[in-house]
């Protein structure tokens, strides 16, 4: 688990609101023989963070929360829109060996297939592809739509959809990516506006290391 690491004056600054609070940043300073202005980076870190609240005319609380439930916290809220990717698509009457050029020139793992509305109808991954190649089949002249996994059989999220479920889907259905979908209308059309990766996830604990969410 990433814990937010925070400096000796801050961790001195959070013993004094744990035992004082709610106390304003001139008493937080008079008790650290420092100015306000001094303080004022340090509160607001901790303010941004979390372990801190602070009100108008009142002072600073302590929030009670560690590290780490800050941390989970954050987790919980970040979005699919927050670190989505351009979705790379292919027509379903693409043929296999085009699916296979576009992969290795886009450089990823699962192309999404739509019709000729845009609607997506289907997934390519590389074993799909790597299944097609294996025999005497005729690449050049056959469809992807042959060989795609088609809907139903699709799992897809929503921009609004939260990044850790979205997690949770890749590792329950051992998949690499989702397709990022907006329904078009009542007949649950489906357009692709992203997608969202396991590359994507990393991006995240990276973004956590280095303290990019507070």
């Amino acid at each position: 688990m990433v814990t937010i690491e925070l400096t000796g004056r801050q961790e001195e600054i959070l013993g004094i609101v744990k035992d004082s609070g709610p106390i304003t940043g001139e008493k937080i300073a008079e008790k650290l023989s420092l100015t306000r202005a001094t303080l004022r980076p340090d509160l607001a870190i901790l303010t941004m963070a979390g372990f801190l609240d602070a009100r108008p005319r009142v002072g600073y609380f302590y929030t009670g929360k560690t590290g780490s439930q800050l941390l989970t916290e954050k987790v919980k809220k970040l979005t699919v829109q927050d670190y989505q990717s351009i979705p790379i698509v292919v027509n379903e009457s693409s043929s296999v060996y085009d699916a296979i050029c576009t992969m290795f020139l886009e450089d990823v793992g699962t192309l999404f297939v739509v019709d000729k509305n845009a609607y997506l109808t289907g997934i390519l991954s590389r074993k799909d592809l790597l299944r097609a190649s294996i025999g005497k089949q005729d690449l050049e002249s056959m469809p992807v739509s042959i060989i795609m996994t088609r809907m139903p059989n699709i799992t897809v999220c929503e921009k609004d959809d939260l990044v850790i479920e979205v997690a949770n889907k890749l590792i329950e259905k051992q998949i690499d990516a989702l397709p990022v979908v907006k329904k078009k209308d009542s007949a649950n059309h489906l357009e692709v506006v992203g997608r969202i990766t396991k590359t994507n996830i990393t991006k995240v604990l990276v973004d956590l290391s280095h303290d990019q969410l507070l």
